[in-house]
């Protein structure tokens, strides 16, 4: 049972599992500092990282519980949440900066306090992109800003927001760690071996760590339910999506074969009025000229005054 299903040799990093597993542990955590240092591009360098409880509550027990993915700090007191989001949520940026509230109650010891506080950075790695089409960037950086004067207001709350599915580099297009770092999450289950784009040494630990036949029969279980979760959410996904896509579509066609059908009556209806103001318009200028004849007005003078064919005047029979 616990190999039903799997068929590569690398664990699917969007899996629950797989993210906890390699960001999440303190055998593994130097994957997750040498991440956060190769996102962060030379900022800062994080030696040493301490994990702490990814399970809180609001400051009343009937507050909404937030667990996190993967929550720790730094040697330098900044707290970091590292979050993997496999699908887009209706109010997922609402759930970042909820989520962050905490990192910043945290810090508030009891009695006496400044408010002075340390960094906090809160991470989205998202299989999904935001609704901004326009937008081809991958990396997303937001902090609170003066909209007058466009500069940075508070530095300390750092949102950054990857979305994957927009980084499209190839192995040979690879050029920082960083680069390295997105190649490796997005691709990590669909290669069979190291690329030679990543021969640093943490990622010969994240290869070994990612290597389905190294689990012993307890991880390979847990890896196994938590792909088959994966699986199913995207199956839901993206019948979710072609459910959306065929009602577009339907309510497209309906909505044009109406308009047509509108368009094409009042279209019908103006030229019937044209028609009927002409066809009137006409009968009126003859009985005009029926008149003007019965009272003995010459034929040519008739066709001048009316615009009709004097032939056709000569032709009347005033009675």
């Amino acid at each position: 049972m616990c190999s039903e299903g799997i068929y590569e040799r690398y664990i699917n990093f969007y899996t629950d599992f797989a993210f906890k597993k390699l960001f999440g542990t303190e055998i593994n955590k130097d994957l997750l500092i040498s991440f956060l240092n190769a996102l962060l591009q030379g900022r800062e360098e994080i030696t040493e990282i301490t994990y702490l409880n990814t399970e809180h509550l609001g400051t009343q027990e009937y507050d909404r519980r937030a667990v996190f993915d993967v929550y720790c700090k730094n040697e330098k007191g900044e707290h970091f949440l590292v979050e993997m989001q496999k699908g887009e949520q209706q109010f997922f940026k609402d759930r970042s900066i909820y989520y962050s509230t905490f990192a910043i109650r945290e810090q508030a010891p009891r009695g006496e306090w400044n408010y002075g506080l340390k960094g906090i950075y809160t991470i989205g790695i998202l299989n999904f992109c935001f609704n901004d089409q326009k937008d081809t960037s991958y990396y997303h950086e937001v902090k609170l800003m003066d909209t007058a004067t466009k500069e940075i207001f508070y530095d300390k709350l750092t949102f950054i927001y990857l979305e994957m599915p927009k980084f499209t580099k190839t192995e040979d297009e690879l050029t920082t760690l960083f680069d390295k770092w997105l190649y490796a999450i997005r691709n990590l289950a669909s290669l069979m071996e190291r690329p030679r784009a990543l021969q640093e040494k943490v990622f010969q630990h994240l290869f070994e760590a990612a290597e389905i036949a190294k689990f012993d029969r307890k991880e390979r279980y847990e890896y196994e339910e938590s792909l088959k979760v994966y699986r199913d959410w995207f199956s839901v996904m993206e019948t979710a999506e072609l459910r959306g896509m065929a009602k577009g579509m339907a309510k497209g066609m309906a909505e044009g074969l109406a308009k047509g059908m509108a368009e094409g009556l009042e279209k019908g209806m103006a030229e019937g009025r044209a028609k009927g103001l002409e066809a009137g318009r006409a009968e009126s200028l003859w009985n005009v000229a029926l008149k003007m004849k019965q009272d003995g007005l010459d034929a040519s003078f008739i066709a001048k005054f009316t615009g009709l064919p004097e032939e056709e005047i000569n032709n009347l029979n005033p009675l």
